[in-house]
């Protein structure tokens, strides 16, 4: 999974080898969210975030940068959704800049497989939100609006401003929550079943999504 937004941007002082390093901050963050993710928010305790962290189990080393267990797991939640908003917006803007100088369909698969690649970054959150998120709605809140919808806002957005589409009489809000959802689907499937949904791989199932899209053509515009 890629790890805290700072790291991904290269802020910080550079590793050897020119990585940017990571800070006690985001190892926290990103160690927390993996034991939540594996073990249970309730069933992580400060000292075991502080050993994997590379801290001092129980010398209060956490304590310096979160003020409690659940400021380090809305921290988490927060920054992911940040990131998530970055990265729609860099997605759209690539799309964008193939308008005219890539085919459709192309972009089409371009689209799907970044939308398998957000949500299996987002596996251990996602682990976290149906396990232990119930008890926290303002987080689940944040997860909702910042993560979740802005990746259906984000299909419909560039649906509708396809030039091949202009001209298709369809619901993109609506097209947006099925095919989003198919993206979401199989990806959780596959997390919690170990297996792919009938059995088709990410190869079938993106060549599948993207018929479906062209489907949406209006009928002059459709290709093949």
């Amino acid at each position: 999974m890629t790890r805290s937004p700072a790291a991904a941007a290269g802020s910080g002082p550079a590793r050897a080898g020119g990585r940017p390093a990571v800070s006690t901050r985001e190892r926290i963050i990103d160690e927390a969210l993996r034991l939540f993710a594996e073990r249970g928010y309730a069933a992580t305790s400060v000292a075991e975030i502080e050993a994997a962290s590379g801290l001092s189990p129980g010398a209060g080393g956490l304590y310096r940068h979160f003020r409690s267990k659940y400021e380090v797991l809305a921290a988490a939640i927060n920054e992911h959704a940040a990131r998530t908003r970055t990265q729609v917006a860099d997605s759209l803007a690539e799309l964008g800049d193939m308008e005219g100088s890539v085919e459709l369909e192309t972009r089409l698969t371009r689209l799907c497989r970044a939308g398998l690649a957000k949500v299996r970054e987002e596996s251990e959150l996602t682990r976290v939100f149906f396990r232990d998120l119930s008890q926290f709605p303002e987080l689940v809140a944040v997860v909702r609006e910042g993560l979740l919808q802005p990746m259906f806002d984000a299909i419909t957005t560039w649906f509708s401003t396809q030039p091949e589409y202009r001209d298709a009489d369809v619901d993109w809000s609506g097209i947006a929550a099925v095919l989003g959802g198919a993206v979401v689907h199989y990806r959780m499937f596959q997390e919690t079943v170990g297996d792919a949904p009938g059995h088709a791989d990410k190869d079938r199932f993106v060549a599948a999504w993207v018929r479906l899209a062209l489907g949406l053509l209006p009928a002059p515009a459709r290709l093949g």
